[in-house]
This record gives C-alpha cells, structure tokens and sequence, in this order.
C-alpha cells in the first residue's frame, strides 16, 4: 500500500491523515478516490486558501464560486453563465484530443446549471514555433536561465514539436465546437520557449439561461435516484486528474497518454440536448456533470454540498470494456456523461427521454443519510467514505520566496542602444510576429457565427453577442500575459484584469463579471507560491477596483517539465453588458477625415514587451503599474462615448505599442491615417522606437467626426481623462511623424505582413 499511495501522487503525511480519517488501512478503492479528491486539480490544496481573497460577491451575483458555473443577472429574467478550464497537461500529451475533451468538459459545466452554451472562448500558449529572429542589437545581459522562470534561448529542434501541437489544439477545438453548434467567438494565442515543454489550452464557455430553470449539483431527498446517463465509461482518462493534472512532466510523458480522455462531440450534442429538455420539465432535483475524476468527484461533491450521503454501485455502471474493476470505473473520466438526483416518480420520464435521445440511461445509486459516500460491488461494500472529507482536501503551506529574476525598477533604456533599423523596418517585423499576427487562421476554422448572435467577430478588443429577448449585448473576452506576471506577479495580474475590462469597454460594454484560470507552475517551490499569491493579490486588487466579483475559475498548477516552470500566467475571461446592442464600437478606422486621439498618458516602457523579446532577446525589468484609479475614469469615458455615438473606433492599445495599435485600427478599416506623434513622446527621452513600440496599461486609440472632436474632448477634460490628438484618418498609408523621423508603410505592406504572418511562422522549415 505505502508504494501504491506514492504512486497516487499522495505524500506520506496525506496517507496517514487518510488512515486517520478511515480508522484504518483505506481500500483499494478508497485510496484511489481519495487520490483524486486529494489531488491539486480537484482539491486546490495549494491554492484554496489563496483564492478566498478574490471578491465574489454583488448584486447581480446569483451563484458564486463552488458549483459547476458561476451565474450573473443581465435583466429580463435572464443570467449568464460563465467559466473557464485549463486542459493543459492532456493537451502536451494528445493535443487534439486534450483540446476537444477540454471543450467538451467547460460546455458540460454550463450546461449543467440550466443555461444553453452561447459562446466559446480560448486562451492558447506554446513553445516559438519558428526561430526567433537573430538579435539585432547587443542584450544588456547574457541569456540565460532565470530562477522561476524559462530558457530564453531557442531551441530550433522543438519548433516542429510546437507547430505539431498548436495545429492539433487549434483543429480539436473546433472540431469539438463546431459539432456542438455553439460558435467559437473569441481568444488569444501566444508563443514563447517558457511553454515548450507545457502547452496551455484553456477553454471558456459562456451560457443563457432563466432564472427559474437555474439548476444546482446539490443532492437532496433521502431515498432519490442517483442516475447516470449519456456515454458509457471505459478506461480513457483514469487518473487525469492526479496522474497528468497534479504532477510535472518528465521523461515518462508519453506513458501517460491513456490518461487522455477521448471526446464524441455528437454524444454531448445529445446530453446537451435532453439536459435543457428535461431541467425545462423539473425532472433533476441536482445535476453534475463527470469531469475530473469521474463518478467519484461528482457523487461525493454532490453528497457533500447537500449534507447527505450518496450509495453507488459500481456494477451497474454500463461499460466499453467488461473486465473494469469498481476502483477503475469510480475514477474514469470517460467522457460526455451526467449524474443527477432524480425522485422516483421523475425517474421513469428521465429514462424516456434518455431512451429517445439515444443515451444510456442507468440507476446506478440512491441517496442516504449517513454523510458517506459508500461504493457497492455486486453487493459488497468495497469503499466507504465520509463526502466532506473527500471534498475537504488537507491545505498545504509552503513557505513564500521571492524568485530571484524580479527586480524593483524598471530597465535603464540607456543600455539598449536603438536597433539600426528603419522604424518601418521595425513596425513590419512586430506585425508579422507570431505572438501579433492576424489569429484570422485559427479563428476562420471555427464556426463563429453559428445561432447567428455574433455582432462583432473575432479579431478585434472583444466579440460582441446579441441577446435577442432584451435587445442588449454581451460583451465577452479573455485576456492574460505571462511574460508581464513573470516580470512583476502583482502588477501582472493587476494588468490582467484591467485589460480584459478595457477590452470590453472598447466595445461599448460595461464589465460585470470575472472567471479566471490561473496556470502557474510546481506550487511546492516557495518562489511558485509566491508568484501566485502575489497575482492573486492584484487581480483581486483589480476586480474590487472595476466592481466585477470572480464569479467562477480554475487553478491549473504544477505546468513544468524537466523541473522547468512555464511563465506565470493568469487568464481572465471577462463578462460586459449593454443595453442596447446598436451602440457598439469597432477597432477600425472608420471615415476619411475623422480624427484620431489617444486616451491616457501611462508612459511606454520597454520592460515584458514584445519588441524588448523580439528586437533585444531579453524579458527583463519591470512593467509599468496600472493606474486603477485612472484606468476606471479612462474606461467610462469610453463606454459613455459609444453609448452617445461619439466614436467612430475604439481600440486598446497593447501588445507592440502604439504603432502597432494605430496598423490594427488601419488594417480593420481598410483606411490609412497621417499621425504626429512627438506629443508622446514625453518620458521617453526622445527615443522615437520606445514612443512607438514601448507598451503602458490604461491607453486607448479612438476616432471621431471632426464635427464632434471639440465635444468628445470636452468630455474626456470634465472626467480628468488625458486626452491628445494624434492626427486624421485618410489615404492608403500609414505615416507617422516622430519628431524629425518620417515613416510611411502602405496599407499593402502592412496587410502582408500581418494577415501572412502567422502562416509564414507555421510554414518555416
């Protein structure tokens, strides 16, 4: 038994609080159980306590953290419900199937409290898949290794390894949605070594649903059907939880490929289906849907939030695979299953309805009032358990330490001579960057546009959803930046949140709810603990400061291979809301003549910026702060612009800095723009590459009518809001003046390099 449970990913003293708690040697089936309900994935045993710092609460909150979705009111009788999950280590193992299955399982989750999937989001890192272009000018410091960190240097032998993976997640995404029938609107994709060894696929989804059909996986009503339906369960997946999700990544990596689960996109299609048939009828007193874990984790959280007891009997179970022990199929997590509470009288109808959607539809349990779950075979008692101590997995406590690459002040830009290289030069090779490139490749694999609420498409601040029964809108986004954490934890989960509320804002949307998914490495290295404690510290710091609770999300931990952690990496999926749907905004230029301006006046930096890591090979220093106070009035005076038709665009200013930001607005509008930028130019030393390239948080690029400038700037003054105009759109160019320089980059040229660049990266050889 001891080498059983060290197999089990359970530590010696969490054996012995096992034994303890049983009052005796555990079971084969009971230590696997609670190996899986001890695990970091499904106990958060590292990160529970850090979490509760999060704001949960509001008042269009209508379900917090806790069950399968987080639900917020938009008015009407209708709620939101939203939550995102990593599927990370399956992905690293079988990308395709790693990405399907982790869009199946987040379409379960909110499904499972009642609301029908609207929108799918995803937030995607993986190792350079093409080399990094030579360094053009002499880095400060020599490369190297970081403590907490990742290799800088490329390593040109992953880089068909990456393309291999990115491919695959990309096509099992929309595989698996597109199946589904609920558009893929949304997401971001990055590319840095940090993640060569451990891919990040975190899937979002976003549901309707009335109030009065809002359904809880809290099980009630001594003596009920505990009934399993939909797929039967085999042998893929077991141990996903402890054995892929809560471990690091070695040499043994494909040994671990049977813990993939493998998806079938028509069955959930089906699950969907009767689900929202029969909570509509009031057939479930509780719903679950099987994910980690599988039948354990489901029945005994189910048992647990509800106070009761939950009997199952394994040999009920129907099964792919005949020959499956009770320990096998109690932590399977085969896919597209559901296990919900039903009374006796409702139990012939959820059959019916099962029978007729053709899924499997089976009795495989009851609930008692004995606070145990309790595991049958063939009439054996083989497992019993008390449920809230399977769901009450032991804390643990590592010391905190501060990683030794942070640093307390920013680079000294003196030491990165400007590169000698045209500013153009420069612009073309940022927009071409895999890390900025058009995502139109990816995005045009799914369908984004099915149910046909999608107003705003992929590719700009964030998509935009009609809700047809208010005629309002649903703003949606997900955001994060893991060099930015990397290089200061509390201001890059500050910067997280800010910028996905801006992302909505910049739509016309007012930003109402928060899910994360917090994608850090080996929590038991006090410099890893540190890190995600300190960004939760900031993205709390942030969502208290917009108003927007967290009302769901997910811890994904120990992403390390070798002992190698990926960069710290926060995603934020944020929530908007509109009232009315017309008054949207879009990122393009929109009319010859119109006058452009930037909103705020954070100064650029060097510091995590995508031309520091693409023009001097270093992530180094630390990212400016975001002003929250600043960021809040900058935010409102552009959701009160649209909402008054005052602009014409709108459009975050981030990744690559100004000059890229302005290239987007030009791009999307198919329209040129003659811009001065020696205003900007403040806090820069003169230096013109940082004044274009150098990023800040809390900067906006808008345009308006001429006819309307002097009101728009009136508006920004009255709400103290830095407002300067940078110049008029027009012509088919690009040409910004910065001090004596001139540049002029064609629409053409920028168009290439952008729309290109990403299929050009996948094409290298």
């Amino acid at each position: 038994m001891p080498e059983l449970y060290a197999e089990l990913g359970l530590t010696a003293g969490e054996y012995e609080k096992i034994k303890e708690t049983q009052g005796r040697e555990p079971t084969h089936v009971e230590l696997a159980v609670y190996s899986l309900m001890w695990s970091e994935h499904c106990g958060y045993k590292h990160s529970r306590a850090h979490l509760r710092r999060f704001p949960t609460d509001g008042e269009r909150v209508l379900q917090g953290p806790g069950e399968n979705a987080g639900i917020v009111d938009i008015g009407g009788g209708l709620a939101v419900a939203m939550k995102v999950e990593s599927h990370n280590h399956p992905s690293a193992v079988e990308p395709y199937q790693g990405a399907a299955t982790g869009v199946g399982g987040i379409l379960r989750d909110i499904f499972a409290m009642g609301a029908r999937p609207i929108c799918n989001l995803d937030s995607l890192r993986f190792g350079e898949i093409a080399p990094a272009p030579a360094q053009r000018t002499k880095s400060p410091t020599a490369g190297g290794q970081a403590e907490g960190g990742a290799p800088r240097a490329s390593v040109s032998a992953t880089h068909d390894r990456q393309r291999y993976l990115f491919e695959h997640v990309v096509a099992g995404i929309g595989g698996y949605g597109n199946c589904m029938g609920v558009p893929t609107v949304g997401g971001e994709v990055y590319f840095d070594d940090a993640y060569s060894g451990n891919c990040l696929v975190n899937a979002m989804t976003v549901g309707l649903v009335r109030h009065e059909n809002i359904v809880r996986s809290k099980a009630a009503g001594v003596g009920n059907h505990v009934v399993l339906f939909g797929s039967k369960t085999g042998r893929d997946g077991i141990g996903g939880a402890s054995v892929l999700a809560s471990q690091e990544f070695d040499e043994k990596l494909e040994e671990k490929r049977p813990s993939v689960q493998v998806g079938d996109p028509f069955t959930e299609k089906k699950l969907l289906e009767v689900c929202l048939e029969l909570l509509q009828s009031g057939r479930f007193v509780a719903l679950q849907d099987l994910g980690a874990a599988g039948i354990t984790s489901s029945s005994s959280e189910m048992a647990a939030k509800g106070g009761v007891g939950i009997d199952i009997h394994t040999d009920r179970v129907p099964l792919r695979e005949a020959d499956m022990a009770p320990w096998e199929i109690m932590i399977s997590e085969s896919q597209e299953r559901m296990l919900a509470v039903v009374t006796p009288a409702d139990q012939p109808e959820v059959a019916a309805a099962c029978e007729r959607w053709d899924l499997d539809c089976t009795v495989v349990g009851e609930v008692t009032d004995t606070g145990h779950l309790r595991v049958f075979h063939c009439g054996e008692m083989v497992g019993d358990m008390p449920a809230s101590a399977l769901a009450d997995a032991p804390l643990c406590v590592v010391q905190l330490e501060r990683p030794g690459h942070e640093v307390d002040s920013p680079v000294d830009a003196a030491a990165y001579p400007p590169p000698d290289a045209p500013l153009a030069e420069i612009l073309l090779d940022l927009l071409a960057a895999p890390d900025i490139a058009s995502r139109r490749w990816i995005w045009e694999q799914y369908d984004h546009q099915v149910q046909l609420n999608t107003v705003i498409l992929p590719g700009g601040d964030a998509a935009l959803l009609r809700v047809k029964e208010t005629g309002g809108a649903l703003a949606v986004c997900i955001d994060g930046n893991g060099r930015h954490t990397y290089l200061d934890p509390y201001r890059g989960g500050k910067a997280a949140v800010a910028e996905a509320a801006r992302n909505v804002s910049c739509v016309g949307a007012e930003p109402i709810a928060v899910t994360n998914c917090l994608n850090f490495g080996n929590p038991e290295k006090g410099s890893i603990s540190n890190q995600l404690s300190r960004a939760i510290d900031g993205m709390a710091e942030a969502c208290e400061a917009f108003g927007v609770p967290v009302i769901s999300g997910n811890v994904s931990l120990y992403n390390e291979s070798f002992g190698q952690a990926i960069y710290p990496t926060p995603v934020v999926g944020m929530l908007g809301l509109s009232d009315d749907v017309e008054a949207r905004c879009h990122m393009a230029f929109g009319a010859t003549g119109d006058v452009i301006l930037l909103l705020g006046e954070a100064a650029p930096a060097l510091d995590g910026s995508e031309y520091q890591k693409r023009w001097y090979g270093r992530v180094e220093g630390r990212i400016p702060d975001v002003d929250l106070d600043a960021e809040v009035l900058l935010q409102g005076v552009v959701r009160r612009a649209i909402a008054d038709g005052m602009l014409r665009s709108a459009h975050d200013c981030s990744d690559g800095g100004l000059a890229v930001t302005l290239a987007e607005c030009c791009l999307s509008g198919n329209l040129g723009a003659r811009v001065d930028l020696e205003p900007a130019a403040a806090g820069n030393s003169g230096r013109h590459d940082l004044v274009l390239f150098g990023e800040a948080p809390t900067r906006v690029v808008v345009s308006v009518a001429p006819a309307v400038s002097g009101a728009f700037q009136k508006l920004c003054d009255g709400a103290g809001v830095p407002c300067a105009v940078l110049g008029t759109v027009g012509g088919e160019a690009l040409r910004m003046a910065v001090g004596s320089e001139q540049i002029e980059l064609p629409l053409t040229a920028m168009r290439d390099a952008y729309d290109n660049g990403l299929q050009r990266a996948l094409e290298v050889r």
